[in-house]
């Protein structure tokens, strides 16, 4: 496992999908996502250039902040349970899976700054995934005005397993659309321009359609648990 090389791999992908969709790679940032890697994996991605970095639980990003620092950006990317939040808030800059108003009101109540967040949408409507239907999302983004804390910055959401690349592309594109949606609606406190989709399987795919940031782990670090 070479984490550099597949930083190089990962980057070279990106740039052929930003081609042949006319965008720019600059516009796509990659997480590496270490929940299932060591401290010393994570490392070597930081030294290897990246500079976003995703944990699903409380206790893993704890850890990976006390030994990296507050440099590189840490985004929380798992279910988010309420009683979680004031464990995590002072440290991470993004958190992809606001999809309910409980959670955004212990958002508003622990943070002592705005932090970005991603309103996570359950674009196939899969009952093992979380996130808000299509329908909910734009009430529930209007809501959010009433917690100056919270930044809907974007949408998050996770296409199906599935090998059917054309499946996968539909959810991205509804994605795609409902953060174009939103942003029609010129919300001072959603501004809604980052897409947070794409994972190691699907995340050229994910390019393709306007992802913004995608969620790598064992195309990147590997696994190691």
């Amino acid at each position: 496992m070479n984490v550099r090389e597949n930083l190089e791999t990962i980057t070279r992908n990106i740039n052929e999908a930003c081609e042949r969709s006319s965008r720019q790679s600059t516009n796509v940032n990659v997480i590496a996502v270490t929940k299932y890697v060591s401290i010393e994996r994570t490392k070597e991605a930081l030294d290897a250039g990246v500079s976003n970095f995703g944990e699903s639980r409380d206790e893993g990003l704890l850890e990976k902040v006390n030994a990296l620092g507050t440099d590189p950006s840490w985004h929380f990317i798992g279910t988010l349970q309420s009683r979680k939040v004031k464990e995590i808030i002072d440290y991470v800059d993004y958190i992809h899976s606001l999809d309910r108003r409980s959670l955004a009101k212990e958002i508003q109540k622990r943070a002592n700054r705005e932090i970005s967040c991603f309103v996570q949408v359950n674009v196939s409507g899969e009952q093992s995934k979380h996130g808000l239907s299509p329908n909910e999302t734009i009430p529930f983004i209007e809501a959010l005005k009433d917690f100056p804390m919270i930044k809907v910055v974007g949408l998050m959401a996770m296409a199906p397993n599935t090998e059917d690349s054309e499946e996968i592309r539909n959810v991205f594109k509804t994605l795609r659309t409902l953060s174009e949606t939103v942003q029609d609606l010129s919300m001072a406190h959603a501004p809604c321009t980052e897409l947070s989709m794409g994972m190691s399987n699907d995340y050229e795919i994910a390019v393709e359609e306007g992802a913004t940031f995608v969620r790598i782990g064992s195309s990147l670090v590997g696994n190691e648990k």
